[in-house]
């Protein structure tokens, strides 16, 4: 079976189905950091283990419901198509395991700076390698996301590493993802399915060890575990829907949402450290998201 590598003409308009689907999505993900901090005491390394595992058959289900699953055995078929799926797999493996990690560690406030950072990159990255033009005003966001980084910087004498590294492999993994020629829900479990032997075997290898929490640590924990699988697939999913149904600008400016929520579940109920210096930082991104936002929506209003 050949792979479909047309893009579908899609209307350009926003739909209430699609603004539901694409605003579950991001309240899924806006409160990820709760049900990740309920699994702070296991090794990041297992939970990601877990998250790939659990998530095949949620994926699977999908697909088979959608009568999709022909587009994966045609995949399988391509080198290139297997190639480039392990690279977004490797990404997004990156993405998810400094996530987790950050959560576990007391750092939710990077990992929102992290995805409030990444429309920004994002624009970078496009007028480096695709050689898109840059408005002035998109220009001087992206500056001050950067004048942020060094304040930050210098303030902890570090790298903001973490915040730095989830801009990193989001940014590439989506740049990457639009060269796969599947569907969205199938791209996800392409990769998943990629990476399920060797978390299966991380995972028998803990258990062997008596390391593992699957069945060891009690009820709790095994049902943690395994309910990854749906809140890793479910919102991927749901907003892969949402989106086709959505205008581009619209997208932009509710892709705030999860990383507002991370921001103020790590003020406020997490109790995370946030001085003088972090509220400089923040306003200056948060400043930088409002003129990419208005460059947004005034651009779309020309087209």
């Amino acid at each position: 079976m050949a792979i479909n590598t047309a893009v579908p003409e899609i209307e350009n308009k926003d739909s209430l189905r699609g603004f539901g689907f694409a605003l579950t999505a991001y309240l899924f993900w806006g409160v990820l950091p709760l049900y990740m901090k309920a699994l702070a005491h296991i090794p990041a390394m297992e939970v990601i283990a877990h998250r790939i595992l659990w998530s095949v058959p949620v994926a699977g289900t999908v697909l088979l419901a959608l009568g999709r699953l022909g587009d994966i055995r045609a995949a399988f078929g391509n080198p290139r198509t297997i190639a480039m799926a392990s690279l977004t797999a490797a990404l997004v493996t990156i993405n998810w395991g400094t996530y987790v990690w950050a959560i576990s560690a007391g750092h939710s406030l990077d990992a929102a700076l992290g995805y409030f950072i990444n429309p920004l990159f994002s624009i970078a990255l496009g007028a480096l390698l695709l050689k898109e033009k840059l408005a002035p005003v998109q220009i001087v966001a992206i500056c001050l996301a950067a004048v942020a980084v060094v304040i930050l910087t210098i303030q902890a004498g570090t790298v903001p590493w973490v915040a730095l590294t989830l801009t990193l492999s989001w940014g590439f993994y989506a740049f990457f993802r639009k060269t796969l020629p599947v569907g969205a829900n199938q791209g996800f479990l392409l990769e998943v399915l990629l990476l399920c032997i060797p978390a299966m075997l991380y995972i028998l290898y803990l258990e062997a060890r008596g390391e593992g929490h699957f069945y060891r640590t009690g009820v709790a924990d095994t049902a943690l575990l395994l309910g990854c699988g749906l809140v890793t697939a479910l919102p991927l999913m749901i907003f892969a829907n949402g989106a086709k149904l959505l205008k581009l600008s619209t997208i932009g400016i509710m892709q705030y949402i999860a990383p507002t929520m991370i921001f103020l579940i790590a003020v406020f109920l997490f109790k995370e450290p946030f001085g003088t210096t972090q509220m400089i930082a923040f306003s200056l991104i948060w400043a930088g998201l409002a003129l990419y936002s208005w460059s947004m929506l005034r651009q779309s209003r020309v087209r």
